[in-house]
């Protein structure tokens, strides 16, 4: 992956926490960094340059006005005063390629000095095994701290391990093998078997963008949340805030005069008062 690094920044060592969407339904994790940066007003530091994501160009997603800079399809963001920095994909992957684009985010991540990266993604509700009856979101997790993807911190903040997780079930075995520079076992590259309900989480761009950091060194956490296709950005806002308790930032920090008190990126602005509407009464 190739990088321009915007005139007058840099990347700090200070910001060593990167935080990243993984692409799936509804686009929650999207939805969730565009809320972080533009509520920790992040500056871009860097444009990249990936082959395997699609190439894309749209007006400046942050503002506060829209003012003409282009917004592409990788960039990078850091927030100095929170310490945080951030990926933000606007653009999905091209089909077969998603080993080969978590390999080289990793490779990056890893060749600018971070050492913790945090991945937000959203799962498909119609997937989900157990049904919760609460009103609020469930958060679920993955983590590198421990072999079975086990995490005590995720846990005291009344976090989920995603149960789907097996490192030793064989599509996990392979996204493992693959990501470290192997290839399909004989058993994989012959299985013609449909797909189990295990192996839909192992598809995931966060299931190979996991294993990817982790091949690397890198500590890694998923921070997850089933969701189904529509208005998501309820969704966006309780995923945001989880991420604060676990980078152990106050969500105070980060709020401004938007609906549930965080800074609405300009890129949403086009949404109708009666969509904000909701999202308040809903959060």
């Amino acid at each position: 992956m190739e990088h321009a690094v915007v005139e007058g920044e840099s990347f700090s060592p200070d910001c060593s926490t990167l935080i990243m969407p993984a692409l799936s339904i509804g686009n929650v994790g999207q939805l969730a960094v565009d809320l972080l940066v533009s509520s920790s007003r992040a500056r871009r530091v860097a444009y990249l340059d990936e082959p395997s994501v699609l190439p894309c160009a749209g007006n400046d997603a942050f503002g506060p006005d829209a003012v003409g800079d282009l917004a592409l399809a990788l960039e990078a963001y850091e927030s100095a005063s929170h310490r945080l920095a951030f990926i933000q994909q606007r653009s999905p992957i091209i089909t077969g390629m998603v080993v080969s684009f978590a390999k080289n985010v990793a490779n990056f991540i890893s060749s600018i000095g971070k050492d913790h990266v945090v991945i937000l993604s959203s799962l498909d509700s119609g997937k989900r095994r157990v049904i919760d009856a609460s009103s609020d979101m469930q958060v679920y997790y993955l983590s590198s701290c421990n072999e079975d993807g086990s995490d005590p911190k995720c846990e005291n903040l009344g976090w989920k391990k995603l149960e789907e997780y097996d490192p030793s079930q064989r599509r996990w075995k392979c996204l493992a093998n693959l990501v470290e520079g192997g290839g399909l076992s004989e058993e994989m590259a012959g299985d013609t078997e449909e797909m189990t309900i295990n192996d839909y989480y192992s598809s995931l761009p966060f299931a190979a963008l996991f294993s990817a950091c982790k091949a690397k060194g890198l500590k890694v956490t998923c921070v997850l949340c089933y969701c189904s296709e529509g208005d998501n950005m309820p969704e966006s806002f309780q995923l945001s805030d989880a991420v604060c308790k676990l980078v152990a930032r106050d969500p105070e920090q980060f709020h401004g005069n938007g609906p549930n008190g965080w800074t609405i990126p300009l890129s949403w602005k086009s949404l109708s008062k009666a969509r904000l509407g909701a999202v308040i009464t809903r959060g």
